[in-house]
């Protein structure tokens, strides 16, 4: 009997460097159960190519379909829009799911999701969950910050959007670079209350 999918959780993938975030939280989500509608930017794609060994297909069913054969998705489990789809559920408050990350942010995307820009259907999204008062939360992997992102950041902060820099602790004493990009998978999950198993929690055994 197929196990009953979660609601689902938006993930929109852009051109900060951190590509790895992204495509371990599909997969973190895809283990939890939970439907993921994904987005990927033109510019992510050349940030995949470069940072893995994945060369992922830009036509969206294309690309859903080897999301799904890569993470053990089941049917349908994984969906893929494009840019400019804007008849996709994301870009109405009607039809959003209940939660967005963008992983990894830029600081364009940043700047265009805090003033409202919605050129495309990333920030159009990300835009449909401020004014639903739905969770979202960007993590952003750019250093140092300008304080131009520094006021984009807390603009959004108050807005209600949650900022969570892909900035790895250590004290979990990673071994690995994957151990360092499940600390912060596993932060993403804490904030969505969705559970899991990448690493304990502070004070757990």
């Amino acid at each position: 009997m197929q196990t009953e999918l979660g609601a689902p959780v938006t993930v929109a993938l852009t051109g900060a460097s951190g590509a790895q975030y992204g495509l371990r939280l599909i997969e973190a989500l895809v283990a939890a159960d939970h439907q993921v509608w994904v987005m990927i930017s033109k510019a992510a794609h050349l940030v995949i190519a470069t940072e893995t060994d994945r060369e992922l297909p830009a036509r969206p069913a294309r690309l859903a379909e080897v999301l799904t054969e890569r993470s053990g998705a089941a049917p349908g489990q994984i969906r893929c829009f494009g840019r400019e789809e804007w008849m996709a559920p994301v870009a109405s408050g009607s039809g959003a799911p209940s939660a967005m990350v963008i992983c990894p942010c830029s600081t364009g995307t940043l700047s265009a999701v805090a003033t409202g820009a919605s050129n495309n259907l990333i920030e159009r999204a990300a835009d449909v969950a401020l004014k639903e008062r739905r969770k979202l939360i960007l993590v952003p992997r750019e250093t140092p910050f300008s304080a131009i992102h520094l006021e984009h950041m807390l603009a959004l902060t108050r807005m209600g959007a949650v900022i969570l820099p892909a900035a790895p602790g250590f004290y979990h004493q990673p071994a690995s670079i994957d151990d360092l990009v499940d600390f912060i998978v596993a932060r993403i999950l804490n904030q969505l209350g969705i559970a899991h198993r990448l690493m304990s929690r502070w004070g757990e055994a």
